[in-house]
């Protein structure tokens, strides 16, 4: 199959990359691999590995996360046809989406926002690593979006999650402080093109530029819900830098925000 790079996409990516643009148009004909994320909530580690496995699954570790695993044999068998899958027991999710949760590292019994939770992968993942204490205020502005999160969070056996329907960018209006914030926000998807190449025929410099404007106005809303010294993570799943770079130049300018460096073990980094 060969996938139509549109032409202001291959402009802007070939200059930004250089010699590495072959490499990076290559790697989008590499399907990801399925992974999963145990949920240590209903059921352990080992308890889940040693079910899956009698079902045929093989799973090998994420090496940046104890919890996550990728399955090998996907298609050949699929995990979300298993009971395990419908009694909660793991959560299907990018092992690429199961950082901003570790770089956050929310702990029990403290007060986390998740600014654009649904459908819930981040948010139920920082409730397993708080095991069910505490509490996390969980926003979205899609009724739609919220009712897959509160299906998640019901099947999970989550406890600790509030959720609201509000627009993230006038939370800040409530006057509620968190000492710790996950901005995940809505974004271009460029980031994803490897596992949908739909994302292409919505992707155009305009829309990037849209989403850049709405990211800074949600950093902006996080910021004025953020206590002194508290700590914000913020990601996407773009590879454009209007949607990353460049909301962090922001945030630092004109917000007085500040990069605290962080280091995940055993995951690659690109200095």
């Amino acid at each position: 199959m060969e996938i139509k790079i549109p032409q202001s996409f291959e402009q802007k990516f070939s200059k930004l990359l250089g010699n590495e643009y072959s490499n990076f148009i290559s790697v989008l004909y590499v399907k990801p691999r399925k992974s999963i994320r145990v949920n240590t909530i209903k059921i352990s580690k080992n308890e889940l590995i040693k079910r899956l496995k009698k079902k045929g699954l093989k799973l090998k570790q994420v090496p940046w996360y104890e919890l996550g695993f990728w399955v090998e044999n996907y298609p050949e068998v699929d995990p979300a046809k298993s009971l395990e899958f419908f009694l909660g027991y793991f959560y299907i999710q990018e092992a690429s989406s199961m950082i901003p949760p570790l770089v956050l590292d929310p702990k029990k019994n403290e007060y986390i926002l998740d600014m654009c939770a649904a459908p819930g992968s981040k948010t139920t993942q920082m409730a397993q690593m708080m095991e069910n204490q505490g509490i996390i205020l969980a926003l979205d502005d899609s009724l739609k979006r919220l009712q897959a999160l509160r299906v998640n969070i019901q099947r999970l056996g989550i406890k600790n999650v509030v959720v609201a329907l509000i627009d993230a960018r006038k939370f800040w209006k409530k006057g509620i402080k968190f000492e710790k914030i996950l901005l995940d926000v809505p974004c271009s998807a460029s980031g994803t093109i490897i596992s949908t190449y739909s994302v292409l025929n919505t992707w155009s410099p305009g829309l990037v530029k849209k989403l850049s404007k709405l990211q800074k106005q949600l950093i902006i809303s996080a910021y004025k819900s953020l206590e002194n010294d508290g700590i914000l993570v913020y990601s996407t799943c773009s590879i454009d830098p209007e949607e990353n770079e460049e909301v962090i130049d922001f945030a630092i300018r004109k917000l007085g925000m500040e990069v605290v460096g962080t280091k995940i073990r055993n995951l690659r980094y690109r200095e």
